[in-house]
């Protein structure tokens, strides 16, 4: 028989420790041949947190789910089973039912550095003290001088003069316009 990819179901929050408790249990009962290989399918993700810092960390794309490829037989399914964390298999009727080749491609595509969200490297060309023009926004048309520059948020800290008095607005840098 062939080895096929299926999907287990686990807790949420506990894929990795399923994944561990499933490798030890495999080497115990001596299956290896039977299962070959567990994957939690993970992508990365860049969140922005407060104050504009980036984090790139990597996220479970189906949290609650593992994949293993294995060959079902009463006792391999037996084992991946009865595995602590582990509530089932996806499948229909209690079967577990395999996925497809183009199902694990779609699946496993997601968890390739190529197509991971990568951080954007914002390159500014403005310094403190430019004279910058506020050229969208609510306050399009004012202008001012640059008191702050943060590259990693793509942010600027400009001083607008605003009824008589200087105000200090965080803009985006698509925002604004030399007047150098």
């Amino acid at each position: 028989m062939a080895k096929r990819w299926y999907v287990i179901h686990t807790y949420s929050g506990y894929e990795n420790k399923v994944k561990d408790d499933l490798k030890h249990r495999i080497a115990n009962y001596g299956i290896e041949d039977q299962v070959v290989d567990i994957k939690i399918p993970t992508e990365t993700v860049t969140e922005i947190k407060e104050g504009g810092k980036r984090e790139v960390k990597e996220a479970k794309v189906f949290p609650g789910y593992v994949l293993v490829r294995m060959q079902v037989d009463d006792n391999s399914w037996s084992v991946v089973r009865n595995t602590p964390g582990v509530t089932g298999f996806a499948g229909i009727n209690g079967k577990p039912t395999p996925l497809t080749r183009e199902e694990y491609n779609k699946i496993m595509r997601r968890t390739e550095p190529a197509h991971a969200v990568q951080p954007r490297q914002t390159t500014i060309d403005f310094e403190v003290d430019d004279p910058v023009r506020v050229v969208s926004g609510p306050l399009e048309g004012f202008d001012g001088l640059i008191s702050e520059v943060n590259p990693e948020s793509g942010k600027l800290k400009v001083l607008l003069t605003i009824f008589g008095r200087e105000t200090p607005v965080e803009l985006g840098v698509e925002q604004v316009t030399s007047l150098v």
